[in-house]
């Protein structure tokens, strides 16, 4: 039989120094954590989630018309309409079920989870660790950092001892509760792996990795230290594959439960906004920029208006305090704007042209449109329309060279009510200049009134002006 390499190493403990098989296990019960006590200590904490919502969908059109050379009235396509509803493609409501995890944090019956495992759901069944079922209300969901709050019409309820997630170190144990695959109470075990780890497009969530087997299921569910304090939320996975490969990803307690609180509370989350696109500093940029080594937020581009733009910051600048915590990289920025109370007034260092600056900046908040405002179709909410950047391909086929984003959809709103059409070219708004879509988002959001503002459209290949009012 093989063995491991730690195994190796007492056995050769055993040779070398007469350790007796019996002191050997008790050295090994020393050196590796016991969970026992804490899985029986939490287990009653950790629920089970179900959901379920009906949505509408529709069969693939494939139309029977028989053996050719058969006629139209062929008894079988008779045949196939009765029995076979669908099968001309007709859309049909279908009852769609998920499984994922949570834990209470509080004994009248609040429940922590993520966003993703309640979206949308019509119904949401909690099941107890005594296998008691109840029907839980939805308090509140965000998206950006997948937490949501539920709660059930229970008291009594044993809560979980929440812990400190800011004084974590990579390479401690860990504990995860789940319901992995429908599979309650699944206990599985690990090590913190990284911190303050970003993903794609999860730029407000520093996240613990850990090497904990987190599988379906497991979304919601809670992460433990070693104390069996809980120090996160269980909620992606990276894999090539749909299952667990090593690399889990949970939201940190302290950013879940102020998010729970803003939920509770208020019934949405608010975030910090400083008004930067920012990009790492890599070692070409930081012998560029004189800074000997890659440290800070690069500052590619300023917002009008913004925050940042009115405390001085620049394009080019480096950022490398924010409020008094250091930022070593460019991924750690986010978090610290976002966590910052609205209206406060932070002190920010920053690096230009090799010399050190401290600026204030009073912070803003930050809303779905800021949010939305880099990518390359966003909603713009205020005038009810979609839109996107357009393509190299499309700018020579517009003539149009730099400007423009491409209308992709229009409800009924102020946009609707001023003639724009799906299709249109939109390059100039209120007398400024539409580059992309974060252009148009801008300069929406600062059109107040009912007096009408011109809006310069392409419309096949054609100039055309329209007048736009928010308010009619």
């Amino acid at each position: 039989m093989k063995q491991s390499g730690y195994s190796r190493l007492l056995y050769a403990m055993v040779l070398v120094c007469g350790i007796g098989f019996a002191q050997m296990s008790n050295l090994q019960a020393a050196i590796l954590p016991d969970f026992t006590q804490i899985v029986k200590s939490n287990s009653n904490v950790v629920v089970n989630i179900s959901t379920q919502k009906t949505a509408e969908v529709g069969m693939p059109s494939v139309p029977f018309n028989g053996v050719p050379g058969m006629p139209d009235n062929d008894p079988f396509k008779d045949f196939f309409k009765r029995f076979f509803p669908n099968q001309e493609g007709q859309p049909h409501k279908q009852v769609l079920r998920s499984l994922g995890s949570g834990f209470i944090i509080s004994s009248d019956g609040y429940i922590l989870t993520n966003a993703h495992v309640v979206k949308d759901a019509d119904e949401i069944v909690v099941r107890l660790s005594d296998q008691r079922e109840k029907s839980a209300k939805l308090i509140g969901s965000d998206e950006q950092s997948d937490v949501a709050l539920i709660k059930i019409d229970a008291n009594g309820l044993p809560v979980a001892n929440l812990g400190d997630s800011s004084r974590l170190e990579v390479g401690q144990w860990v504990l995860a509760i789940g319901s992995p695959f429908g599979f309650d109470h699944t206990a599985t075990q690990g090590i913190i792996s990284a911190l303050q780890r970003n993903l794609p497009n999860e730029s407000y969530v520093p996240f613990i990795q850990t090497d904990v087997a987190v599988n379906p299921g497991n979304s919601g569910g809670p992460l433990f230290d070693a104390s069996g304090k809980v120090i996160g939320i269980n909620s992606q996975i990276y894999s090539n594959n749909g299952g667990y490969i090593g690399l889990s990803f949970a939201i940190p307690i302290e950013l879940a439960t102020n998010v729970a609180e803003q939920l509770k509370t208020k019934g949405v989350v608010t975030r910090g906004w400083l008004g930067v696109l920012i990009q790492p500093v890599n070692q070409d940029l930081a012998d560029a920029f004189k800074l000997g080594h890659p440290q800070g937020a690069l500052v590619a581009e300023v917002t009008p208006g913004s925050p940042a733009d009115k405390a001085g910051i620049r394009s080019g600048d480096i950022i490398t305090q924010f409020n008094g915590a250091a930022v070593g990289s460019s991924e750690q920025l986010p978090p610290l704007v976002a966590s910052t109370a609205v209206g406060k007034s932070v002190p920010i260092k920053v690096i230009r042209k090799g010399n050190q600056k401290t600026l204030t900046a009073t912070i803003g908040q930050l809303d779905k449109a800021v949010l939305a405002s880099t990518e390359d179709t966003v909603e713009v909410d205020k005038l009810a329309i979609t839109v996107t950047n357009l393509s190299q391909e499309q700018r020579q086929k517009a003539n149009t060279g730099e400007l423009g984003v491409i209308v992709q959809s229009v409800d009924k709103g102020p946009a609707a009510n001023a003639g724009i059409r799906s299709g249109d070219i939109i390059v100039n708004l209120d007398h400024q200049e539409v580059h992309n879509t974060k252009d148009m988002v801008s300069i929406s959001e600062h059109l107040h009134g009912d007096k009408p503002v011109p809006v310069l459209v392409e419309r096949g290949q054609h100039p055309l002006f329209l007048a736009l009012k928010i308010h009619a």
